[in-house]
């Protein structure tokens, strides 16, 4: 997540910065030709080219706001996570009948929470996982620009690939053993919290009612779960994503053949300066393309994605404190104007 009051130069340069060179080398060459051979035949009027734009800005705005509404959920999802986790280890140590034995009830509920905190890692850890329509998966020049972008946000936050420290923290030695026996490792851990309730309400130590309302947030974790696997797992449909793409490069290709003719009116150095103001047109559309591109995918372990790592240790800090324990992590903070 970018945590700078506007998107700057250097974040936005770093975005879109390289198709400054083939769009101005485009732009010149037209601008040269006509300046040189006079090709009138080369030549579009200007208003189907104003009408091309004009249906190209509103396709990729119609893009760019199924993006945002995915990214807006993936955070309500974690949001809804960081509340739901509260209430639970709340009401954890909250609930008690003084029967059955209690002198074990500290153990059981500090196990829960631990085992809690490790799901919030585990998790996170598997919405990572990219998929193949990703950024990071794509192959050639992009998709290693984009391996780089990652390596660089990865080595500025040291504990971005810490989570198998953390699971053999807070898990078992033989819970965490079984990590690898699970394909969904997430989904383990929640359902052995729901099997250790259980047993505290057969063993008396919480009522039925209880257990009843501590299901009901393991019930809501299996939710917000689902939730974010569906974002994750489905892409944002590809005919709009593709089409609004092959549009975008007609109307840059097309944007110079209609722009020269334009200023050639102003005179011989009309057609040279068509070459910056064809360059910040197609440029800016092209902007537009990648923000909605890039924020599609909410969980690419890029900078524009939900900061699953800042969520998760807040989390655990505050279930710690509810513990009643005082050796609590560092907050994660943002680094170079972003936050992961």
């Amino acid at each position: 997540m970018i945590t700078t009051k506007y998107f700057n130069y250097k974040q936005i340069f770093n975005l879109a910065g390289v198709h400054l060179i083939w769009l101005t080398a485009w732009c010149s060459l037209v601008a040269v030709v006509y300046y040189f051979f006079q090709w009138e035949w080369m030549i579009i009027p200007w208003v189907p080219l104003a009408l091309i734009g004009t249906a190209e800005a509103f396709y990729v705005g119609f893009k760019n706001n199924q993006a945002y509404d995915r990214l807006w959920e993936a955070r309500k999802i974690w949001g809804g996570i960081v509340n739901s986790s509260r209430s639970f280890v709340s009401m954890l140590y909250a609930f008690n009948t003084e029967q059955g034995d209690q002198q074990n009830l500290e153990e059981i509920r500090k196990k829960i929470t631990y085992r809690h905190i490790a799901w919030l890692y585990q998790f996170r850890e598997q919405l990572l996982v990219p998929t193949e329509w990703e950024h990071i998966s794509l192959k050639r020049h992009i998709g290693a620009l984009n391996v780089k972008r990652h390596r660089l946000i990865k080595a500025g936050f040291p504990d971005y690939s810490r989570t198998p420290i953390f699971l053999h923290k807070y898990l078992s030695t033989e819970e965490f053993a079984l990590q690898s026996s699970y394909r969904n490792f997430a989904t383990y851990l929640n359902a052995q919290q729901a099997k250790d309730i259980n047993a505290l309400k057969n063993d008396g130590i919480i009522s039925d009612f209880n257990q009843t309302q501590l299901q009901a947030c393991l019930n809501q974790f299996y939710d917000f779960q689902g939730q974010a696997e569906r974002i994750k797992k489905f892409p944002s449909p590809r005919q709009f994503a593709s089409t609004a793409f092959v549009f975008n490069v007609i109307l840059i290709m097309l944007l110079p053949l209609g722009l020269v003719n334009e200023f050639a009116k102003l005179g011989h150095w009309g057609i040279w300066t068509s070459i910056p103001f064809c360059v910040v047109i197609g440029w800016i559309y092209i902007v537009m393309e990648l923000v909605g591109d890039y924020t599609e995918n909410p969980f690419g372990g890029l900078m524009f994605d939900i900061p699953m790592l800042s969520i998760c240790r807040t989390i655990e800090i505050d279930l710690l404190q509810l513990m009643g324990e005082d050796n609590l992590p560092e907050p994660i903070a943002s680094k170079n104007g972003v936050l992961v």
